[in-house]
């Protein structure tokens, strides 16, 4: 199957999944996710997969075991191209949209402390934030969860402290309700957004996993 755009139905699925994310409402329109939503996402994986690789495509049920909200599904459907542990380049489908991403998305303790020494580096550090700029410049937004304070063991007048506080970080762009998420050229805008997010990842595969291995 060809990506051809997602189908406004898709749209319209999530906004009713929102008023009613209940089984009866899944079982009575699971053959529009899987046709509107699914097919069309692995579509656009499937295209992507020669420069990036192959993708996950993310199951639409949530884990609620440990969660106050005990809705059983998620309100977007999401897909995922590993490129180290926990990072990689991401893309979202939901009522609000397109969304496209990347970044690390989780970090263990070594992980963490690897990140941190490698931000703090006064070669990578630099390279980092360069690509970060660049990023925010054209139009991405940077995120991920951060510190409240300065981590242990850095200085609160750090150059890069906001950087240092990251648990996580990733940076994204919205298309919302452009014209073309629904049409085919949305292959080519998602592959010039994840080209365009590749230096960051590069960075953590270059400067972050060495400093876990070694």
């Amino acid at each position: 199957m060809d990506f051809t755009g997602f189908p406004v139905a898709a749209l319209d699925f999530y906004d009713d999944l929102e008023v009613d994310n209940t089984k009866s409402f899944w079982q009575a329109h699971k053959e529009t996710y899987d046709r509107d939503v699914k097919a069309p996402m692995v579509a656009l994986c499937a295209a992507l997969a020669p420069e990036f690789g192959d993708a996950k495509i993310f199951r639409p049920y949530r884990d609620v075991r440990f969660s106050k909200d005990k809705t059983p599904y998620k309100n977007h459907q999401g897909a995922y191209v590993p490129t180290g542990p926990a990072t990689g380049y991401y893309v979202q489908l939901s009522a609000r949209g397109v969304m496209v991403g990347g970044g690390f998305y989780d970090a263990d303790s070594r992980r963490l402390a690897a990140f941190r020494e490698a931000v703090a580096d006064d070669k990578a550090g630099p390279r980092l934030k360069r690509a970060l700029t660049t990023l925010t410049k054209a139009g991405w937004e940077v995120g991920g969860d951060t510190l409240k304070t300065s981590p242990r063991g850095y200085a609160a007048d750090h150059p890069r402290i906001e950087l240092l506080r990251h648990k996580s970080l990733t940076v994204s762009r919205s298309y919302g309700f452009e014209p073309v998420i629904h049409e085919a050229g949305l292959v080519d805008q998602v592959r010039a957004d994840w080209r365009a997010v590749r230096p960051l990842l590069s960075w953590v595969s270059a400067e972050v996993d060495p400093r876990v291995e070694g």
